[in-house]
């Protein structure tokens, strides 16, 4: 699918004109949309944000590839605004927040769209400095007539659907994260410029600051791909923090970690995964909820979150009567097909919907593609209730149980033990149930 926008982006040093494409709101599929006209308090910060997470959509850190996508997402909440991406390879989530203390005008519609940031929109962010109030528009209700009949200036972007799965794996890998560590900007920027280009380091903390280790210790942060963090640092300056978050755990597996600059009334948080030649979309941690999720409960959920600033799980739980296992589920099953997000800040799930069918995008995962065949091939037999062997071409595959978890004599898990998901003979296992 491709995005249209009636317009161009166009900055100057008093205003930004950001243009918006299709969007998905309350009231149904709205074209170029209107999300907020007013002004933000601190001009050089709002632009370094939105022009890291344009950076970011336009960096390939891993491999270079023909990119299918460089325009962010941009979700309006009715408080404040926030800005997505995902880089080329697909291993860094970058969200920039301008929360509502940053912002001073009138909010528009409710919705998820991408914004064209063209060449020199970036060049015009680059230039503007702080000291007077910025105008910041978001979509706008008009195109301008340039000659005596109104013409429209047309670009049409593909929206790429690994982005899709990204989102939805991006947003579980930071609902399993707790925040290791605190530290102002001052270590902050110590921090960072220490970090040589390359290799992999495990961040712990030490006293007020933060050093590298080359062995995971309790409350370290692994960090793959060190040049992946580096659009925090043009807007260090103006931060107060940088959070780590990650898993708290001490084996020496790879793991994502999520980075965040605490702002003036904004937040850039930069989510890494695990290794630099990983890719969100394809690290699988959850496709047994996308295969097996009940959409009536999902479906219940969204209508909970419904465009509000978000809500967290306990009280989305107390909401529905249900326990926090069943919610939690549902919201697995919302974030692959990218309706759903999580702030590591907040410890919130947001809602974003996004202009086209991210249901049948996610489901096209390539992984539950196979696994949905084999089924249809009648290729699981079940040896007893806790084994099943599954023919895949040539072989067949023993999935049963170890220490606990579902286990499969394929080359896939022998490989990575189930550290990026199911292979597609215990998705086809976990289907037949």
């Amino acid at each position: 699918m491709t995005v249209t926008y009636a317009h161009t982006s166009s900055a100057d040093p008093s205003s930004v004109s950001l243009a918006t494409g299709a969007a998905l709101v309350p009231t149904g599929l709205v074209q170029s949309p209107h999300f907020f006209s007013g002004f933000v308090l601190d001009a050089e910060q709002c632009a370094r944000g939105v022009l890291a997470v344009a950076n970011v959509a336009a960096t390939s850190y891993y491999t270079r590839i023909e990119w299918s996508s460089l325009d962010p997402v941009v979700t309006s909440d009715g408080e404040g605004l926030r800005f997505e991406s995902f880089s080329g390879c697909g291993g860094v989530y970058a969200r920039f927040d301008l929360l509502p203390g940053a912002l001073d005008g009138e909010a528009g519609e409710l919705g998820t769209t991408n914004i064209d940031i063209n060449d020199p929109l970036r060049v015009a962010l680059s230039t503007i400095r702080s000291g007077e109030p910025l105008r910041l528009d978001v979509g706008t209700d008009e195109v301008v007539a340039e000659t005596r009949t109104e013409t429209h200036t047309e670009r049409k972007v593909p929206l790429p659907e690994r982005w899709i799965r990204g989102f939805g794996e991006a947003s579980v890998a930071a609902a399993g994260m707790q925040l290791l560590a605190e530290i102002d900007a001052r270590e902050a920027q110590r921090l960072l410029r220490s970090l040589s280009p390359g290799g992999s380091v495990w961040v712990v903390p030490s006293g007020r600051t933060l050093r590298t280790s080359a062995i995971p210790t309790p409350q370290a942060a692994y960090l793959h791909g060190t040049g992946r963090l580096r659009e925090l640092q043009p807007l260090l300056r103006f931060a107060s923090a940088l959070r780590v978050y990650g898993d708290a755990s001490t084996d020496a597996a790879p793991r994502a970690s999520a980075w965040e600059l605490v702002l003036r009334d904004a937040r850039l948080t930069l989510t890494l995964s695990p290794e630099v030649s990983r890719g969100f979309s394809g690290e699988g941690g959850v496709l047994f909820d996308l295969a097996t999720g009940d959409g009536a409960d999902a479906d219940a959920v969204l209508d909970q979150l419904a465009w509000t600033p978000g809500a967290d799980l306990a009280t989305l739980a107390f909401a529905l009567g249900w326990d926090e296992a069943r919610v939690g589920r549902a919201l697995t099953r919302l974030g692959t097909s990218g309706r759903v997000g999580y702030d590591t800040a907040d410890g919130r799930f947001f809602h974003r919907e996004l202009p086209y069918d991210a249901e049948k995008a996610a489901r096209r995962n390539p992984r539950l593609v196979g696994a949905e065949k084999l089924v249809a091939d009648g290729a699981v037999a079940w040896l007893d209730e806790a084994r099943a062997e599954v023919r895949s071409g040539d072989q067949t595959y023993l999935v049963r149980p170890v220490d606990g978890a579902s286990s499969c004599t394929c080359e896939w898990y022998l490989r990575y033990r189930g550290n990026r998901g199911p292979c597609k003979h215990l998705l086809a296992a976990k289907l037949t149930r």
